[in-house]
C-alpha cells in the first residue's frame, strides 16, 4: 500500500500546468488508500424497493442527498425523454446539501451484483416505482476537503426479452469546491455491470468538498463502496 500511495502521489505532482484538474485512476489502486467510506451496510439488507431515504444518508465524514443549495433540478433530455434528473446552476457558498422532494431522493436496498447494499438516486418517477430507481441525481457532501474520491457503480439496461443491445452507459461526475466553484466535470460511458472509478485532484490539492453524479442510462445506476480523503504521502 505504501508503494501504491507513493506512485499515486507522484502521478498527481507530475501533472503539467493546464492539465486536467481531476485525474481518473483505477478504483482498485486508489480506494484502499482513502480512509473515508460510505457503503450502506449499516442499514438492514432489504430487497427492492428497499429503504426510502427522504432525508438523505449520513456516514462519518460525508452526507448524501440529491444536489446542492443553489442548484436546480430539471428533467434531463436523453434516451428516455426526460425521465432522468439533471442538475443545473452553481451551488451557493458554503456548499450545502439538499435532499430532494419526498419519494424522490435516495433509496438503499440489497444489490445482487454488488452482493451488498447499494444506493439508488431516485428519478422523476419516484419511489417505489422500479423505473424510478437509479434515474435520479446523487450529491455527496464531504465534511473535510478531500484530494480524492473513488466509487463503484452499476449500469445495465436489459429489455423485456433479456437483451442488452440497447444499453447506453452515460454517467457524469462533477466536482465542487467549498465555495461552490466547479473544479471539474468528467463524463463516462461504462459498459454493463460494475465499473469502478478513482478520482485524484491534480497536485493532490485538498479542495474537493462535494460531487454530483447524474446519468442517462436506460436502466439507471446504483452506487456502492464510495471512498474519499487524501492519499498518505509515504514512500
Amino acid at each position: 500500500m505504501r508503494g501504491a500511495g507513493a506512485l499515486i502521489a507522484w502521478l498527481a505532482l507530475a501533472v503539467p500546468v493546464g492539465a486536467q484538474a481531476v485525474q481518473t485512476l483505477p478504483y482498485d489502486a486508489l480506494a484502499p488508500l482513502l480512509s473515508g467510506r460510505a457503503d450502506f451496510d449499516d442499514l438492514p439488507a432489504l430487497p427492492e424497493p428497499g429503504h426510502n431515504l427522504d432525508h438523505g444518508y449520513a456516514t462519518a465524514g460525508a452526507r448524501l442527498g440529491e444536489r446542492f443549495a443553489g442548484q436546480a433540478l430539471r428533467m434531463a433530455p436523453g434516451p428516455e425523454n426526460g425521465l432522468h434528473d439533471g442538475v443545473t446552476g452553481r451551488p451557493t457558498a458554503p456548499l450545502t446539501l439538499e435532499t430532494g422532494a419526498p419519494d424522490a431522493g435516495l433509496s438503499v436496498s440489497f444489490h445482487r451484483a454488488f452482493r451488498s447494499n447499494a444506493v439508488y438516486p431516485l428519478g422523476p418517477r419516484r419511489w417505489p416505482v422500479p423505473e424510478g430507481r437509479g434515474e435520479g441525481a446523487l450529491a455527496i457532501w464531504l465534511a473535510r476537503d478531500a484530494c480524492a474520491v473513488a466509487l463503484r457503480l452499476h449500469t445495465e439496461y436489459v429489455d423485456a426479452l433479456g437483451r442488452n443491445a440497447d444499453h447506453v452507459g452515460d454517467v457524469t461526475v462533477t466536482f465542487y469546491a467549498r465555495d461552490g466553484r466547479k473544479l471539474a466535470r468528467l463524463r463516462h460511458a461504462p459498459g454493463g455491470g460494475i465499473t469502478g472509478y478513482g478520482y485524484l485532484r491534480a497536485g493532490q490539492t485538498a479542495d474537493i468538498a462535494g460531487i454530483t453524479v447524474t446519468n442517462l442510462d436506460k436502466g439507471g445506476i446504483a452506487l456502492d463502496d464510495i471512498r474519499f480523503g487524501c492519499v498518505p504521502l509515504t514512500g
